[in-house]
């Protein structure tokens, strides 16, 4: 039995193609795991906040020492922060934006991204702290980046498995649905990229 996460960041609910194939990684993860409990996290609906001074000075100074202002405003990272080192197996829906994944996505980054709580300084170099877990992403675009001469311009899966990787998540696998504004591709993007999940 895992603890699954699933991070939605489309704003387009039940039409979004990227949850539509996070959703089949999820159902792929039961098969795997009967008895797997889902946890959804929809980044764009909690609306996580841009970080602001008491976000950072919260995060920088001890517990005990937090004030009011403090404690408001770093509430909701703390409980991002322990909903993902709860989780065995982490999805990530996100469409491709601009290039780049969404705003809605990277105030979550934003939130979970804590010395002394996913990564540390302790030995002088940053080291993850979320080492053991897997991850997997669920990426749906208009274009086609996983290969070809747009590849390049995809900036949303390369800063994602940094960023995980920097918090211990190094174990990442990614599903596509793509070219969903080519004609001659989009036709069949869907059904390709939902018989692409494969889960191990």
């Amino acid at each position: 039995m895992k603890r699954i996460l699933h991070i939605i960041s489309s704003p387009r609910n039940g039409q979004s193609i990227s949850i539509q194939l996070g959703d089949k990684v999820i159902e792929k993860l039961l098969q795997q795991y009967p008895g797997s409990t889902v946890t959804v996290n929809n980044v764009v609906d909690n609306d996580y906040d841009h970080l602001s001074v008491d976000h950072v000075t919260g995060y920088l100074s001890p517990a005990d020492q937090h004030t009011p202002e403090q404690k408001a405003v770093i509430k909701a990272s703390d409980e991002a922060v322990e909903e993902l080192l709860a989780a065995d197996l982490v999805v990530i829906s996100l469409p491709i934006y601009n290039f780049n994944l969404p705003s809605a996505l990277k105030a979550w980054i934003d939130h979970i991204i804590r010395a002394g709580k996913t990564f540390s300084y302790a030995t002088g170099r940053p080291e993850g702290l979320l080492n053991g877990k897997k991850a997997y992403l669920a990426i749906a675009s208009s274009g086609v980046y996983s290969d070809g001469p747009m590849k390049e311009w995809d900036h949303a899966e390369p800063y994602l498995r940094f960023i995980l990787g920097f918090i211990g998540l190094r174990d990442v696998t990614t599903f596509r649905v793509e070219g969903l504004n080519f004609p001659g591709i989009k036709e069949t993007a869907l059904e390709k990229g939902l018989e692409s999940v494969v889960v191990a």
